[in-house]
């Protein structure tokens, strides 16, 4: 039996905490060489700061605002072999202010891709090299100002007919213009005809993910409105978790395994906000050895009823491919 594919998540995916210089920094001790790195500014409330090594350095877009690409010389600058570099940018690298960033690398082997397109403004589909059906793809016009769209498996029973968008904390809606009412296949994803996903002569980057065990999970739950909150399975102790209401207005909740050393879990970011780190000071969530547990009913993450989707990268796995079990936080 096998009980995961990838035995160091740390290869694939890592968060890095770090402090701003003033100047040119290199951010090391990520463990490989990034290419798409999300930085948010921990004390400040300044934009989130999203590159990928596919537009190249120098390029930022912003998960809370529907702006389009912008070119920034003093924000980040280079992928490096063991993490980046950043300058003076506010969003990620001012002297005093304190930073953390979430660092994935592309590869079939972690289920995550990077493609960039050009759209034409018709029905039509995009090739990927996952290997895999995509579970959840991040899609953004690099050339408006256009909202995220988000596609994920477990929005509905008919997630292809829906969307949700990163930028806002808006409910799931409804079209046939961004997915053409078509599911991803292992090769390829569809697009319609709507300017927010395939814009006539408009750039367009896309993040897709597949799922991969004991490594990575995208799935949704239901709040069950008790203290003693839902417990999500994931097959692994997550080192990250970003999960939205699908039902109602909410935001998009970051909790993460280094800004949170030990349970429970309070400090929090959200995608869609420029807000700085909310420290509740009170029981939200625990990282398991098999998933996370809610502690407590807010209509945000555990409200009786309440449906929500999340995305989840794991510390370790819960059993390792050779047998061995993970441990609680």
């Amino acid at each position: 039996m096998a009980y995961t594919t990838i035995d160091k998540p740390t290869d694939y995916f890592e968060t890095k905490l770090y402090s701003g210089s003033g100047s040119a920094s290199n951010i090391t001790g990520v463990g490989f060489q990034p290419d798409w790195v999300w930085i948010k500014c921990r004390t400040n409330a300044v934009s989130h700061s999203l590159n990928d090594s596919v537009r190249g350095a120098n390029k930022q877009l912003e998960s809370n605002d529907n702006g389009a690409e912008t070119s920034f010389t003093n924000a980040l600058t280079s992928f490096n072999s063991d993490g980046f570099t950043v300058d003076t940018s506010g969003e990620t690298g001012q002297s005093g202010r304190t930073y953390v960033s979430w660092n994935w690398k592309k590869t079939a082997t972690a289920g995550f891709d990077i493609v960039s397109y050009t759209g034409n403004g018709s029905n039509r589909t995009i090739s990927h090299s996952l290997s895999a059906v995509p579970k959840m793809m991040i899609v953004k016009n690099r050339d408006a100002s256009e909202e995220w769209t988000v596609y994920h498996a477990g929005n509905t029973s008919a997630p292809a007919t829906d969307y949700l968008a990163l930028n806002t904390n808006g409910a799931t809606t409804d079209s046939n213009n961004r997915w053409n009412d078509t599911l991803p296949t292992s090769s390829v994803f569809t697009v319609g005809t709507s300017g927010v996903v395939n814009a006539n002569g408009q750039k367009f980057i896309a993040y897709l993910f597949s799922e991969k065990k004991g490594y990575s999970k995208f799935g949704s739950y239901t709040g069950n409105g008790n203290a003693d909150g839902t417990f999500v399975y994931t097959g692994f102790k997550p080192a990250w978790v970003m999960w939205k209401r699908t039902d109602a207005t909410n935001d998009w909740y970051i909790y993460d395994n280094k800004r949170n050393s030990f349970n429970t879990m309070g400090r929090r970011l959200e995608a869609n906000q420029n807000d700085d780190e909310v420290n509740s000071g009170s029981a939200i969530v625990d990282f398991v050895s098999n998933g996370y547990k809610f502690r407590g009913t807010d209509s945000s993450w555990n409200v009786s009823g309440g449906t929500f989707i999340y995305m989840a990268f794991a510390e370790e796995s819960f059993v390792s491919s050779t047998g061995v079990p993970a441990t609680a936080k």
